[in-house]
């Protein structure tokens, strides 16, 4: 039995690079659920819930494949930043992350399109910022880079590599999709449909 088609519900380039990375082949459709966070919801139950709904939205019209939804929230203290939506808050974003630890989260899901069969999984990866100066961060919002991006950075970025000091967990979760986890998670799935 051969491999059922992998659809990633994501327009996210980094993602895209991650799976391909790893030598899986896919196709493209992404979902165009809204990213929404709730207050009542802790980060992880919020990550979960929003890869899931991006992956049911895609897997509700096709007859077979694996669909993969996938979240990344970002936590700096109990504060949630997703992406930014003007210049002015990827500033204040990044001069908040300035010197400080945050934690990344980042929820994927799989559906099985046939049998509607689901796991969703999640990784927390704390990351440490050195302290910015405000021409980096500066140059670095005029760049455009942290517009798409939770908590208005890139750590595989050209500026963005620079801000982190440290990482503990899973470097690939920060950059928006933690490859090992799924790995494991895709393989178990795919064995159990069997």
């Amino acid at each position: 039995m051969g491999l059922p088609p992998l659809i990633l519900a994501s327009r996210s380039p980094r993602r895209k690079r991650l799976l391909k990375q790893i030598g899986l082949k896919f196709t493209v459709r992404p979902s165009d659920v809204r990213e929404d966070v709730l207050d009542h919801e802790p980060p992880e139950r919020n990550a979960k819930r929003i890869a899931l709904t991006k992956a049911v939205q895609i897997a509700k019209d096709l007859k077979t494949g694996i669909v993969i939804g996938a979240d990344t929230i970002v936590v700096l203290g109990t504060r949630i930043l997703g992406k930014p939506r003007t210049h002015a808050e990827a500033r204040r974003m990044l001069r908040s992350l300035s010197g400080r630890m945050h934690t990344v989260y980042t929820a994927f899901a799989l559906i099985d399109a046939a049998t509607r069969k689901q796991t969703v999984q999640i990784e927390k990866t704390k990351v440490w910022f050195r302290t910015l100066s405000g021409r980096e961060i500066a140059e670095y919002v005029a760049s455009g880079s942290p517009m798409d991006k939770a908590g208005a950075y890139g750590i595989q970025d050209d500026y963005g590599a620079v801000f982190v000091e440290r990482v503990e967990g899973c470097f690939y979760n920060v950059v928006g999709f933690p490859l090992t986890k799924f790995y494991k998670t895709l393989q178990k799935f795919l064995h159990d449909r069997r």
